[in-house]
């Protein structure tokens, strides 16, 4: 008995196992003679032929076509007439894709105008290798600007010459004729930067670099805070007390309404105590 049921399972088994190499060897054949998935047809993209530095104006041989094989930018510019013509707002390297955010708006043309950005102005400072942190004022780095001189109204004889800061984290926006950012951060001498502002702030400028004397100030980029400063004299270098000019004065501090004190007694029981409050010139008590 134990070998009639032996004899059975060893043949389910074998035939088992041949019914599976036949399908096997069958799904082999289909899947061998199935023709091979068809490639993506290759992608076309605008690319630059060289480099291209800020503030130049794109020509027919600056553009070249190739292959891409990746995903193609969200705004890469892919015809040429809308590439060719237009000025370079941002370093473009050989085989990058021309992208939007990178070229001057059509009609904008080239050079350092093309770089500013709409709503901005470009204000040029003299400097010499002193006042322009010895050369190492270079484009796309962030200044404060001081004024040095004397005030209206303030008494020099007793102060001396003032200094305040007008203007905070400016970007350069050039540096004589250099208007791409450097790579290096190497110094380079120039004797005009200049200042990506805006229109209020170019006349502060304008009229600072006409009537005081104007100094650059270097600072972290990455340090974007606002700071009240409330200005030195050459007396309180000397530790004089000194009392700064009301211009100076209402730049960084806000004025406070004039006052009066009033003073009123309580009695709480046997005890008295004695309040001061400070009441506005002009309310009524």
């Amino acid at each position: 008995m134990n070998r009639r049921l032996l004899g059975v399972f060893v043949f389910a088994l074998l035939v088992a196992g041949g019914t599976s190499f036949l399908v096997y060897r069958v799904i082999l054949a289909h899947v061998s003679s199935a023709p091979a998935p068809l490639a993506p047809p290759p992608k076309k993209l605008l690319v630059a032929a060289h480099d291209l530095q800020v503030g130049a104006l794109i020509r027919d041989g600056d553009v070249t076509e190739i292959s891409w094989p990746g995903v193609i930018p969200a705004q890469a510019v892919q015809k040429r007439e809308d590439v060719i013509g237009r000025g370079v707002v941002s370093p473009i390297y050989q085989n990058e894709p021309f992208l939007e955010a990178r070229l001057a708006p059509k009609g904008a043309g080239a050079g350092l105008a093309s770089t500013i950005p709409i709503g901005m102005r470009a204000v040029a400072l003299r400097v010499d290798e002193v006042v322009g942190l010895a050369g190492f004022v270079l484009p796309g780095m962030r200044v404060d600007v001081l004024v040095s001189g004397n005030p209206p109204g303030a008494d020099i004889s007793r102060t001396g010459t003032l200094c305040k800061t007008v203007l905070q984290n400016i970007e350069v926006l050039s540096a004589g004729q250099k208007i791409e950012k450097s790579r290096e951060d190497k110094p380079e001498s120039a004797q005009v930067v200049n200042l990506l502002v805006t229109p209020d702030q170019a006349e502060v400028l304008s009229l600072a670099s006409n009537q005081t004397k104007v100094q650059l100030v270097l600072r972290n980029p990455l340090d974007t805070a606002q700071e009240k400063t409330s200005g030195a004299s050459v007396a309180g270098l000397f530790g004089e007390q000194v009392r700064m000019p009301a211009a100076l004065k209402m730049a960084n501090v806000p004025a406070k309404p004039a006052v009066e004190t009033a003073t009123v007694e309580v009695y709480s029981g046997i005890k008295k105590s004695t309040q001061v409050f400070d009441i506005p010139i002009g309310v009524r008590r």
